[in-house]
């Protein structure tokens, strides 16, 4: 289906970044998956072209240009190709939007620059061990202390944590009330090196084999007032003004891999004979690679019209949550069913399928649970 999403620029720099992938991912893929984290030499990379201060103030070394519909193209180019690029959409999409937002001129002016070459890698942690999504009950805590915060706990499951400059931490700063739990809550930049702070080693996941995921421990870190990102007490709210757009970018991965993944189904039941003819003229292919390609295209038209109403500041947070919970759950069936066409080829890491396959379960559980969504979807509609 024809899409105008995109303006002509935008189509040419999907060109460029179908160059780059092509020279300076797929190479290296294989390698990357056995290391478990993209290189950091990666990023400066990405750097040296743009990409990572593309929504950066031009006097910090940045693009100057914060279209979200770039972001998009980094994330269909690297599945066009069955790769990914790390932590990169996290670090641009999720995570770079807290300190836009919130970082105070002193502080863009310490960490733009080096954001803005690459040369800074970020990440936001939240989940710790004993309270999963339930923010309101963290344990984490950060206690004043003149110029100070002292703070104690631990995080997990920290997507960038592992290779993370600066980590974005949520702590309690104050004892919330039992009507809103929800206050008290500060945002803090720990710097990686600074005395009590910690990393563990890179948890060993299902898929997403080159996005290192940590645990991080918090001892008796001081972290410098001047490194609160926002008011004191304020981070629940700042937490939630960037969900629309971290969902939908969840969304994009979870259609451009499904894309992916029936061309990949498409091109080896073309060339697989079984019986002496190609596994693509039985009618049972034809059917399920028809049925995929509908799903994906459906999924594709309801994503591209949430993308125009994000980039034009409408998307609201309930159709962001819908958005994600079609795409993430037809993933999970139509990379199920392409699998499934490449028979006992499928299963073996060596073609890209099975890679896919790994990639998509996780999309139904970060950015919020399916159940989280729907829960937030059935609100919207009175119930």
């Amino acid at each position: 289906m024809k899409r105008d999403l995109f303006t002509p620029e935008q189509e040419d720099f999907r060109e460029l970044i179908r160059d780059f992938v092509a020279k300076e991912v797929v190479p290296y893929y294989g390698d990357w998956e056995k290391l478990g984290h993209i290189p950091r030499e990666f990023f400066t990379k990405l750097g040296e072209i743009g990409v990572m201060g593309m929504a950066i103030d031009e006097k910090f070394g940045g693009g100057g240009n914060p279209d979200y519909r770039y972001n998009v193209i980094l994330q269909e180019e690297a599945s066009r190709a069955m790769v990914t690029m790390g932590t990169t959409r996290s670090q641009l999409d999720v995570w770079l939007p807290y300190f836009l937002d919130y970082c105070s001129e002193e502080q863009k002016e310490r960490w733009f620059p080096r954001l803005a070459a690459g040369e800074l890698l970020t990440a936001v942690a939240m989940t710790e061990p004993g309270t999963g999504s339930d923010l309101a009950g963290m344990a984490t805590r950060a206690v004043r202390d003149g110029d100070e915060y002292v703070l104690n706990g631990s995080k997990t499951f920290i997507t960038g944590g592992y290779l993370a400059d600066l980590v974005i931490v949520v702590a309690r700063t104050s004892d919330a009330p039992p009507e809103n739990r929800r206050e008290g809550l500060t945002l803090l930049v720990v710097e990686d090196g600074m005395p009590g702070f910690t990393k563990g080693g890179k948890l060993d996941k299902i898929g997403l084999k080159v996005q290192d995921t940590a645990e991080l421990f918090f001892n008796d870190v001081r972290v410098p007032v001047a490194n609160r990102l926002g008011e004191e007490g304020k981070a629940f709210g700042y937490l939630g003004h960037n969900l629309p757009q971290e969902r939908l970018t969840i969304a994009v991965g979870s259609v451009a891999q499904a894309r992916a993944a029936v061309v990949a189904a498409t091109e080896y039941t073309k060339e697989r004979t079984v019986f002496g003819q190609a596994v693509a003229s039985f009618q049972n292919t034809k059917f399920e690679l028809a049925a995929c390609h509908t799903e994906v295209e459906a999924s594709q038209a309801l994503l591209d019209q949430a993308l125009k109403e994000l980039v034009a500041g409408e998307l609201t947070p309930a159709d962001a949550a819908m958005v994600k919970l079609q795409t993430s759950e037809m993933q999970a069936r139509v990379t199920d069913r392409c699998l499934q066409l490449f028979g006992g080829y499928g299963y073996i890491t060596e073609y890209p399928i099975a890679r896919l396959y790994a990639d998509a379960r996780v999309t139904r559980i970060y950015g919020g649970t399916s159940e989280v969504m729907k829960v937030i979807v059935s609100k919207s509609m009175g119930l």
